[in-house]
């Protein structure tokens, strides 16, 4: 039945002419869940979660006035027309678009939903201390120690190659994790993958 539903829309949709969809839209239908790429930024697999400052366009068939650019909010929620406030922070584009079509159910019937992740800006990474431009910076894929870094402009003349912390959230704790500079330089075993919420002190 449900095959048969949608051989039937898209044949009133082919007869009804081309959808009016906003700027880009058009790229972004083809893979309704596939998140575009954006600043750069690498496309987010399917196991993508969804975090705050992400830029999401929610598109409902059809129905141009409900389809829009929603930012995620810094308490994880996005605000959209008829459904108000929807928690979207940890959930993959799929799940939330399975939340927004049961949400949209009440106000009418099947609605088509997708979720496009557009901008990615919620995993991030600090640098502070011996370096040339502290600061928070996004993680846009793998990212060593060595490679945030080097996004900061490198060390000072100042800084203790040998005494560079990690500091990184477990549990109730918070991890301590020691990184030699020279040692890295010389052995790309001793460089290691950031987190997203690590921060990076540079004595």
């Amino acid at each position: 039945m449900t095959t048969l539903r949608a051989l039937v829309a898209l044949s009133a949709a082919l007869a009804a002419g081309p959808l009016p969809l906003p700027a880009q839209a058009g790229d972004r239908a083809e893979a309704q869940t596939a998140p575009a790429e954006s600043h750069g930024a690498p496309a987010p697999s399917g196991d993508y979660t969804i975090g705050p400052e992400d830029l999401l366009y929610i598109g409902i068939w059809k129905n141009e006035a409900l389809s829009r650019q929603v930012p995620v909010r810094p308490d994880g929620m996005i605000s959209l027309p008829l459904v108000n406030d929807v928690h979207a922070e940890g959930m993959t584009p799929m799940e939330l678009r399975d939340v927004l079509i049961k949400r949209f159910s009440e106000y009418m019937p099947n609605p088509e939903v997708s979720v496009i992740v557009q901008e990615i800006h919620s995993p991030k990474a600090s640098v502070l201390g011996e370096v040339a431009h502290p600061g928070r910076y996004d993680l846009k894929g793998r990212t060593t120690v060595l490679d945030l870094l080097a996004a900061a402009g490198g060390l000072t003349e100042f800084a203790s190659r040998s005494r560079i912390v990690v500091l990184r959230e477990g549990g109730a704790r918070v991890k301590r994790i020691r990184f030699n500079y020279d040692k890295a330089m010389e052995d790309g075993d001793a460089n290691f993958e950031l987190r997203p919420g690590d921060i990076l002190l540079v004595r």
